[in-house]
């Protein structure tokens, strides 16, 4: 089997060395599997086992009420217990009670866990809690853009976020058909590695379907599907601006607390992310609402309505909340600076920028203190001091 370079597998393979569980979670068809069977493949243990629980034969194992049982059933398959075991384990929230399961084998058996699951929210509250201490969790989001690029067969060197203020012409031609992909299709393996529009526009939809009928469904009892499709497309033409409850409600017909609820399981589970306002003086500033983004930029176009500069804006966070804590700036006259990054830098982001955005954005930050101000653009029209364009952000 051929795996890609993804930029988290060396963590991953760092602590397949460690006795602790390793847990990795995120939205379904992120590459958690690849992943997983990569560490199987590359591993020295020489005892190793793969199951998947969407199997209801493998489901039924781990389900098994006396723990020894699984032992044995194991045993019957050749394993032997008195040597290490490295044992791996697909969608561990299908098995309610797998995090006892998994807390007694490990405490009584040499055996090394690697275990995935689609549900921050399972993992992080259910799961964390009765393995404290016994695990780490890595977060594996759709790809960046610079692993589309190596996907892709492009390679690109590391560069530092101050190094891309110098454009270079030949490689701007070399990059901006792969970024132009990345902001309208996003980061999900198979869409990056499908070759047509259509087939990625098709994936797209089966991914978000899939999300919404197995991840979503299997945590919450949402009575209607349709609704919460119904939010996740006005949210999607709603990128880059504050939450505003109140027009959701009155848009969908749902209720404020369903749509309070629904918003939460859409952050839980890695399709969108909320970031807060920066504040230093709130009675100058916006210091209550969150703006929203997608995780992955093709389900930020699934409505088809969402606009060119939207998804630019989204394609941007993509790529600078892997860098760093992420927030925004307004003042309530409306003035604003798009991103500030761990509260030290600042970004605009603009599809066509000129020097007064950069000249604006610095005003802006003078009242935060911050002197390092940054435009991001898209089209490279014009050129000038403090400019980046997006597809250097790697």
């Amino acid at each position: 089997m051929n795996f890609y370079n993804r930029a988290i597998y060396p963590s991953l393979f760092d602590h397949l060395g460690k006795k602790q569980i390793t847990v990795l979670t995120g939205m379904r068809r992120t590459g958690k599997t690849t992943l997983v069977k990569q560490l199987i493949a590359e591993s020295s243990i020489a005892q190793k086992y793969y199951f998947d629980l969407e199997r209801m034969d493998n489901r039924l194992l781990f389900s098994e009420p006396n723990y020894e049982t699984i032992i044995y059933a194991l045993t019957q398959q050749g394993a032997n217990f008195g040597e290490k075991v490295l044992i791996a384990i697909d969608e561990i929230q299908l098995v309610p009670n797998l995090p006892s399961v998994l807390k007694y084998l490990y405490d009584t058996y040499d055996i090394k866990f690697i275990v995935t699951g689609s549900s921050a929210y399972y993992m992080k509250n259910m799961f964390s809690e009765s393995l404290a201490g016994r695990k780490k969790l890595f977060d594996i989001y759709p790809l960046s853009f610079a692993e589309l690029l190596s996907f892709n067969g492009v390679s690109v060197p590391e560069i530092s976020l101050d190094k891309t203020e110098k454009f270079v012409r030949a490689e701007y031609e070399r990059l901006k058909g792969y970024y132009e992909t990345y902001i309208n299709y996003g980061g999900f393996p198979e869409v990056v590695l499908a070759e047509s529009v259509g087939d990625k526009k098709d994936m797209i939809q089966d991914i978000i379907s899939s999300y919404i009928n197995f991840d979503i469904a299997l945590l919450s009892d949402i009575r209607n599907p349709a609704n919460l499709y119904k939010l996740i497309r006005l949210l999607s033409v709603r990128i880059g601006t504050k939450l505003d409850v109140s027009k959701l409600t009155s848009l969908t017909g749902i209720s404020r607390p369903t749509i309070e609820n629904y918003l939460d399981l859409l952050e839980q589970n890695y399709l969108i992310r909320t970031i807060p306002v920066l504040s230093k003086s709130p009675d100058r500033e916006i210091t209550k609402a969150k703006k929203i983004y997608f995780l992955d930029n093709g389900i930020a176009s699934i409505s088809g309505e969402a606009g060119s500069g939207a998804l630019f804006e989204n394609a941007v966070f993509n790529q600078l909340h892997h860098k760093g804590a992420i927030a925004y700036y307004q003042l309530k006259s409306g003035k604003e600076i798009d991103f500030i990054l761990d509260q030290n830098r600042c970004f605009e982001v603009k599809e066509t920028a000129d020097e007064s955005d950069l000249k604006n954005a610095i005003s802006l930050a003078e009242n935060l203190d911050i002197k390092k101000c940054n435009v991001i653009g898209r089209h490279p029209v014009k050129l000038f001091d403090g400019y980046i364009w997006g597809g250097f952000i790697h």
